[in-house]
């Protein structure tokens, strides 16, 4: 019988800060990059988490991976919390857990060649494995990532930006891993390589039985790869739902904002859809806004939504909103992509 439990990963009340310097004279000041995070992922599940730059998706990504260090929470995988874990035990539980980078030239060692590159999580998290079962594991990833036997050789920087992003994702998988947090793994790349690996993902997904956690700012991005979508605004999650409901039925108004601010190609349609547009610029997570942070920002607020902070509240099954007023705005006639 198996005893796998149903979530592979579970973040319970994570929060992470970051002590900045005020100046010269200046005492030091406290950034919020995380607040009261709370989600799970089940086996095989793509989790897509989004917002706009500074809202804290990096910093989460690297707080499950335990790159850094959360202030407080947990972070639970397969039952065991991993803020808690010696170094030495973290060190092998890497084979399991891996990521891929936003900026693939800059991830890759310039002094190494792909087969080096691809090969060198195995020396460190493999050293029972020889020279020639190491480089039939690579040879295996290359072909499995479109990469050609003969590239093995070869140095980064004689590869386009998709191709150094295929080295990128072969070396995440050479450990063969269970979950896989994708940092924005197409924003540096032209339009059309972006879908290259997007559908890239999906089959080594299925082919590999992976966890993704993918991580953009583009809402058409992570439509195409997600299961469920999570929204951070100013390090909190304001809405959690599958991508279904994200896209025909948005409830908080950053949401909306993000969906209508996706660009259509048909110019016509375009020009006559209601923008819902976002007004201003994000907040400063040194001094955010009292009571509900997006506020500032928010056509909908009212003045008790600077009184009190909204509660992540769920409002159907497995459905999150952190909104007072999520029950009073309607749905966007054309907040779902493609209309």
């Amino acid at each position: 019988m198996d005893q796998t439990p149903i979530n592979l990963l579970e973040i319970r009340n994570l929060k992470k800060t970051f002590s900045i310097s005020g100046g010269l004279f200046s005492r030091r000041l406290t950034l919020t990059a995380l607040e009261n995070i709370n989600f799970s992922i089940r086996k095989g599940e793509t989790l897509g988490i989004v917002g706009e730059s500074g809202c804290g998706k990096s910093t989460l990504g690297r707080c499950i991976l335990q790159l850094i260090a959360p202030d407080e929470g947990q972070v639970l995988w397969l039952g065991q919390d991993l803020t808690r874990v010696p170094a030495e035990e973290m060190r092998k539980r890497r084979q399991d857990l891996q990521i891929i980078f936003q900026d693939p030239l800059a991830s890759l060692n310039p002094r190494m060649t792909v087969g080096e590159i691809i090969a060198d999580p195995l020396r460190t998290l493999r050293p029972e494995l020889n020279k020639s079962e190491r480089r039939a594991r690579v040879l295996r990833i290359m072909a499995a990532v479109g990469l050609l036997p003969e590239m093995i050789n070869r140095y980064p920087h004689e590869f386009s930006g998709g191709q150094a992003q295929r080295i990128g994702i072969a070396r995440a998988l050479i450990t063969e891993p269970k979950l896989i947090v994708c940092d924005e793994p197409v924003s540096a790349l032209d339009v059309s390589i972006q879908a290259q690996i997007l559908n890239l993902l999906a089959e080594l997904k299925d082919e590999f039985g992976l966890t993704l956690i993918f991580i953009s700012h583009n809402l058409s991005v992570v439509r195409h790869v997600s299961d469920r979508i999570l929204v951070l605004y100013l390090g909190r999650i304001v809405e959690l739902a599958t991508g279904d409901e994200i896209y025909e039925d948005p409830k908080h108004p950053y949401t909306r904002a993000l969906l209508t601010a996706v660009p259509i190609p048909d110019p016509k349609l375009a020009r006559q859809r209601n923008v819902d547009a976002l007004r201003g610029e994000i907040p400063s997570p040194i001094n955010p806004p009292s009571g509900c942070p997006f506020r500032t920002r928010c056509r909908f607020a009212k003045p008790y939504c600077a009184e009190k902070r909204p509660v992540l509240e769920t409002i159907q099954d497995g459905r999150l909103v952190a909104c007072h007023r999520w029950r009073e705005i309607g749905v966007p006639e054309d907040a779902v992509l493609g209309h």
